[in-house]
């Protein structure tokens, strides 16, 4: 790939890489050129996805990591710097959901969405912040979603973590824009990923009113974010910081 697109020589840390929405944004940095490093949990899914990014042409690598705690944040970042020398690009995608109704909501439930979600945000981002300064700037992109602006009632506490995360977004771009560091959001719809498939195939109508109400008439797929994920990360986006883009298919736009 050539030109303001172009990510060669570029390193990408996508957390919750190994799976869904961030490994699509993976294969996008992957094909326009950057080294992927996989920070997630389960190590087995992770060697599956480096394996596919390797595949792609990327030197990719995955780090075993909990991104709710600030020691095993602290090492991958030490680790990236050791095999890497350098990072210019951050995807916040690490993320669990909870669907309860607030009021069945345990507090260690509550507790356990927002440290990833949006304690996780906030550690890779601080983290990754003297990475980026080094490299002469860099980008963040924060996996948000719709439900950072619209209510759902029976998942209160993704609702709230999500929400955290488009303010912290706006937060880091005011914050940083002086070091080059630009910090965008993405809002993902409907998208099938294994995070939405039990819903979609269980909850009685939910597919048909989802697709009703989606002016592109279908569900998204992980490969949507692969544009998305490069733009972000691009010299194309130079000036664009503390935006907010949904990947929607116009869900969001229709009344």
């Amino acid at each position: 790939m050539s030109g303001m697109f172009d990510l060669t020589g570029k390193v990408a840390v996508v957390t919750g890489g190994n799976g869904g929405i961030g490994l699509g944004m993976a294969r996008g940095l992957a094909r326009a050129g950057a080294r992927v490093v996989i920070a997630a949990r389960d190590a087995a899914k992770s060697a599956h996805a480096v394996e596919e990014l390797r595949a792609i042409g990327s030197d990719a690598f995955a780090v075993s990591t909990d991104v709710g705690d600030e020691v095993s944040v602290a090492a991958l970042f030490a680790e990236i710097a050791r095999r890497c020398g350098r990072l210019d690009i951050l995807v916040n995608n690490a993320a669990i959901f909870l669907g309860k109704a607030p009021q069945d909501t345990l507090l260690a439930e509550w507790q356990a969405v927002m440290a990833t979600n949006s304690t996780g945000t906030f550690l890779c981002s601080r983290a990754a912040h003297p990475h980026l300064c080094a490299a002469g700037g860099g980008k963040i992109i924060n996996v948000a979603s719709l439900v950072s602006v619209f209510g759902v009632a029976h998942a209160a506490a993704y609702s709230a973590s999500k929400g955290a995360v488009l303010q912290l977004t706006r937060s880091l771009a005011t914050a940083w824009a002086a070091d080059r560091i630009q910090v965008n959001a993405i809002l993902p719809g409907w998208i099938d990923t294994p995070l939405t498939h039990d819903a979609r195939m269980t909850a009685g109508g939910l597919n048909d009113r989802v697709i009703a109400r989606t002016p592109a008439g279908r569900w998204g797929e992980i490969d949507d974010f692969e544009g998305v994920a490069v733009f972000l990360s691009s010299a194309a986006a130079d000036f664009i910081t503390g935006a907010a883009i949904a990947v929607d298919g116009g869900y969001s736009v229709q009344v």
